[in-house]
């Protein structure tokens, strides 16, 4: 007979409940829905047909603690404290799996760091992981550019002017900004339209997950997006945070194809100032067709978002289950332009969001009864015109009644908290 004294229960006790709190911020709070793999448009390779699947696989392995990836193709980095632009860009380029792991701090990025033709990468964010810009608009620049009007002034075409360095602006309020900032800061290269983090061009099977990314704020000066992808395909986003993009958060553009973003955030904070235009799909109206097939899915637009949720002008668009919480946007939310199409099931729209569909000149959008919109403020039921737009994978609907607390609770970089460095 074993005798377990209380003092010998109470150490066992503590041990247990250790254990079980370690398992538990290791693990990945999710939500039940959450099916914690690729799904939506990043699995096939066709817009209409199911039978051609594409197994998106990143580096090999896109959860934590790694597994099945050699170890010499997959490297940790930490933060330094500094400039991480060279580092970042040598482990992107060498290794499968490169792992961000947050515990010392945040990654600094001088500039935005441009990749072409990177293929099979898992960039992947633990310990609550942030990639931060360096270069912000100061106090001193919101009031000079204030002082000057510039939040009244026109962004319409033909309206701007030659800088002093001798770039041309088309638009009013870009051209006095940028011109403000030149005079401010002496910096005539302009340098400071650079402030990114990552720019992937011409990539394929790239899968990003669990990291935040910050920027600098928004302002209006044709600067660099936080995350984009140009001519992409096949990329799983997937648990990211985004804010603070100098033009957009996360635009998707020139040819990129097979996208899926799932349970990310948007979001603006203090330090941005206009042109809140979070989510662009194709860069204009010449964009070619066929092209631009993108799943949203569970992610949530919040604080600052003003516009662009995403605005597409090419592309089958399917936004699935996602949640608006941009309270006081200024213009559409969901925003079908010309050449596109949107099939559009189980959102929730909160109260306050103003402006939440707008369509101009889209080929077809099939808007779900099962979509919530909490206050319409003026703004007539959106109608399904065109051929119905359907999706060549498979997938479930769930009632938009849970998408608050389901998105709001588990959406961004909530995985792989307090994760061992195994």
């Amino acid at each position: 007979m074993i005798t377990v004294t209380y003092k010998k229960m109470i150490k066992i006790r503590k041990i247990l409940t250790l254990v079980l709190l370690a398992i538990c911020t290791t693990a990945l709070a999710t939500s039940p829905y959450d099916l914690q793999k690729p799904f939506g448009f990043c699995t096939v390779s066709s817009r209409n047909s199911s039978d051609s699947t594409y197994n998106i696989t990143g580096g090999g392995c896109y959860k934590y603690p790694i597994k099945g990836v050699k170890k010499d193709r997959v490297i940790t980095l930490t933060a330094t404290g500094k400039d991480m632009k060279q580092e970042i860009t040598k482990a992107v380029k060498d290794y499968d799996v490169i792992v961000f792991d947050g515990q010392k701090g945040d990654f600094i990025v001088s500039s935005i760091i441009s990749f072409k033709e990177l293929k099979n990468k898992t960039l992947l964010g633990i310990n609550h992981a942030k990639l931060c810009t360096t270069w912000f608009a100061t106090q001193e620049i919101i009031k000079a550019l204030n002082d000057a009007g510039v939040p009244q002034m026109s962004s319409s075409k033909n309206t701007g002017g030659t800088l002093s360095n001798g770039h041309k602006v088309s638009e009013e309020a870009e051209f006095n900004t940028r011109q403000i900032i030149i005079n401010m800061t002496g910096d005539e290269k302009e340098a400071y339209r650079n402030s990114g983090v990552f720019f992937f061009k011409d990539c394929e099977n790239l899968i990003i997950r669990n990291l935040t990314f910050q920027g600098p704020g928004s302002i209006d000066v044709g600067g660099s997006d936080l995350v984009s992808l140009y001519g992409s395909k096949h990329c799983w986003i997937d648990h990211c945070d985004f804010m603070d993009g100098m033009d957009g958060n996360f635009d998707i553009t020139r040819l990129s194809d097979f996208i899926t973003v799932s349970w990310c955030t948007f979001s603006y904070n203090e330090r941005s100032y206009t042109h809140q235009n979070t989510n662009l799909v194709g860069a204009n109206d010449n964009e070619q067709t066929g092209y631009l097939n993108i799943t949203y899915a569970f992610n949530e637009w919040g604080k600052g978002c003003k516009a662009r949720m995403p605005m597409a002008r090419v592309g089958k668009i399917h936004m699935l289950n996602n949640y608006y919480d941009c309270a006081g946007n200024a213009t559409n939310c969901i925003n079908p332009r010309r050449n596109s199409e949107f099939l559009i099931e189980g959102n929730y729209f909160e109260k306050k969001v103003y402006r939440y569909y707008g369509q101009k000149d889209a080929v077809a959008v099939t808007w779900g009864k099962d979509n919530f919109v909490s206050e319409r403020h003026g703004q007539n039921a959106p109608q399904s015109f065109g051929e119905t737009v359907t999706v060549p994978y498979k997938y479930k609907v769930v009632k938009s009644s849970v998408i608050p607390a389901e998105v709001g609770n588990n959406a961004g970089a909530t995985l792989f908290t307090n994760a061992s460095k195994k």
